[in-house]
């Protein structure tokens, strides 16, 4: 099915516009005033829920690989996730995530 190029920048157009209408909504709309206790709350779990969110999917469905899970993704991220809980520190387990990572991508074949 084809489709024409007034519809492809009608539903880009379409999408922009709801887009800014949601962020606005938020941001614009509420501005300075300040936010209830339970709202800040949630607000701090943004980053953990949408951070694994965006991981997973090239974890199990890795497209480096034509979507088949494989050995070197799989212990990065179980390593990743392990030096996580155990030191607390995001930085140190992405960089041992991708030490890991990288390290046996060159090991395995």
């Amino acid at each position: 099915m084809t489709q024409s190029d007034a519809t492809i920048w009608a539903v880009i157009a379409g999408l922009g516009i709801g887009t800014y209408l949601i962020r606005f909504s938020f941001l614009g709309l509420v501005g300075n005033r300040p936010l209830p206790d339970w709202l800040l709350r949630l607000l701090r779990y943004t980053p953990v829920a949408v951070l694994p969110g965006l991981v997973a999917p090239l974890i199990l469905w890795p497209e480096a690989t034509d979507g088949t899970p494989d050995p070197a993704r799989l212990a990065a991220a179980a390593i990743t996730l392990a030096v996580g809980l155990y030191t607390r520190n995001v930085v140190a387990s992405v960089l041992v995530g991708m030490v890991t990572l990288f390290g046996l991508l060159a090991l395995i074949p």
